[in-house]
């Protein structure tokens, strides 16, 4: 029984119908390999963004542990997450937060799914409209590629770039209906994020080579007790780099092996722990303390060659194409949840009118919010700050105390009650810290 007990498989398969009933409307054809790109797709998205801007308030030592803790708990949660999906009869994050906690807490997950993917779409397109349509930062007005390319026309203003972007990339890719219809995309998406970190790694080399970097700080300067505090403003920007788990069903309920997931999850975590280390300290080597929350914006510079100029509009135009690609895996979960919430058919059963009608509506809603708000920053910190830090850490860890199944062991309600305090204390810290931060300056 104890030999039994000690072979048995970590996570085994998943035996639901409604699980069953998925499998059969993908055929099964997805694989791990498929999974991990859609996963580290998933979990690059923009955040990479943002890592050299939190390298230079946390200084590279306090970065790194961060940005290696957040990984960390996010396979603890991920695994909490699976093992409770497998011990019920949900197969989606709201299910399983609606065995916990009834229709109480499967509204507030999907309304926090909804919060958070639609905030890191919005971010995609105004990084996009960055990219092509330049931007206007603390007074400073740095030009697109298209405005660089051809001066300014009416048809590469911000508004004519995205709607083009959106209407001929991003929704011909939004209208599948199957995760795993996305593994190549993702895989290009993959791709894309590591020559953006393999160009910006190489420059930063050359610059360092030539004498033209700045030496990195190991370590923050806090001159004050609010400075101090203002350093927690950097976490949430990690956690919600590290935010995917309102993917982790959907991509597990394509696999022909559900238990597979587990690796997959910490396969595609160590890929994308070492695509942000790296870009974080290159970032900032690279720019040292005049980096912007967005580093692409850093790559408009005037170059003194032709091929730092085209290396320059490489790395812009590589992870612009890296975020049309990811936008329709988040959409997915956007709509799922949506969905999920107002109706009780599986999405599948959406008749073709209706799909694309619900499709082109959140695009449209997007669309006009990405006009609207034209800086990332704080879009990052306060979604870091509330709902990507509850699908992250407490909604996992409330998952695990409730323990409405009985398979939580004394060590997994000690580590779920931990994830839960800091997740807590982190994020009231850095909600205040902005807070004081913005009536500063108003």
């Amino acid at each position: 029984m104890i030999e039994d007990e000690i072979h048995a498989p970590f996570l085994p398969e998943f035996k639901s119908p409604v699980l069953e009933s998925k499998r059969s409307a993908t055929g099964g054809v997805a694989s791990v390999p498929g999974a991990v790109f859609n996963v580290s797709t998933s979990i690059i998205g923009c955040g990479i963004m943002s890592i050299p801007a939190t390298v230079k308030v946390l200084g590279v030592v306090p970065a790194f542990a961060l940005i290696v803790i957040v990984g960390v708990l996010c396979d603890f949660s991920v695994d909490f997450l699976l093992r409770f999906t497998n011990a019920g009869k949900s197969t989606t994050y709201a299910g399983v937060m609606g065995e916990a906690f009834g229709r109480v807490g499967s509204v507030a997950l999907q309304i926090c799914v909804m919060i958070t993917t639609i905030g890191s779409l919005i971010i995609y397109l105004i990084i996009i409209g960055d990219v092509l349509s330049g931007s206007q930062s603390e007074g400073s007005i740095h030009f697109g590629v298209l405005q660089e390319w051809f001066g300014i026309q009416w048809w590469n203003t911000r508004a004519i770039a995205i709607l083009f972007t959106v209407l001929f990339m991003v929704l011909p890719l939004a209208l599948l209906r199957h995760v795993e219809s996305l593994r190549f995309t993702s895989a290009v998406s993959v791709l894309l994020a590591v020559v953006f970190v393999g160009i910006s790694s190489v420059m930063a080399v050359l610059a360092l080579w030539e004498g033209k970097t700045q030496s990195p700080r190991l370590l923050p300067e806090v001159a004050s007790l609010s400075s101090y505090f203002e350093l927690f403003t950097a976490v949430p920007i990690i956690v919600t780099a590290f935010t995917f788990h309102f993917n982790v069903h959907p991509i597990a309920a394509e696999l022909p092996n559900p238990s597979k997931m587990v690796s997959a999850v910490r396969i595609s975590l160590v890929l994308c722990t070492a695509i942000y280390l790296t870009v974080g300290f290159f970032g900032y080597l690279l720019f040292g303390d005049s980096i912007m929350s967005d580093i692409l914006t850093n790559f408009d510079r005037d170059s003194s060659s032709p091929m730092g100029k085209l290396l320059d509009d490489t790395v812009r135009l590589s992870y612009a194409f890296h975020l049309v690609l990811v936008f329709p895996l988040l959409n997915f979960s956007l709509r799922a949840n949506i969905h999920e919430l107002f109706n009780k058919s599986s999405p599948s059963a959406l008749d073709t009118t209706r799909f694309v009608f619900h499709t082109c509506c959140l695009l449209g809603i997007i669309y006009i919010a990405a006009i609207a708000l034209p800086d990332i920053w704080y879009f990052f910190q306060f979604t870091g700050s509330t709902s990507a830090v509850c699908l992250t850490f407490i909604f996992p860890g409330a998952i695990v105390l409730r323990d409405v199944h009985g398979i939580s062991t004394r060590r997994d309600r000690i580590l779920a009650a931990m994830m839960i305090i800091l997740a807590v204390i982190t994020s009231s810290i850095a909600i205040s810290s902005n807070l004081n931060s913005l009536a500063r300056k108003s």
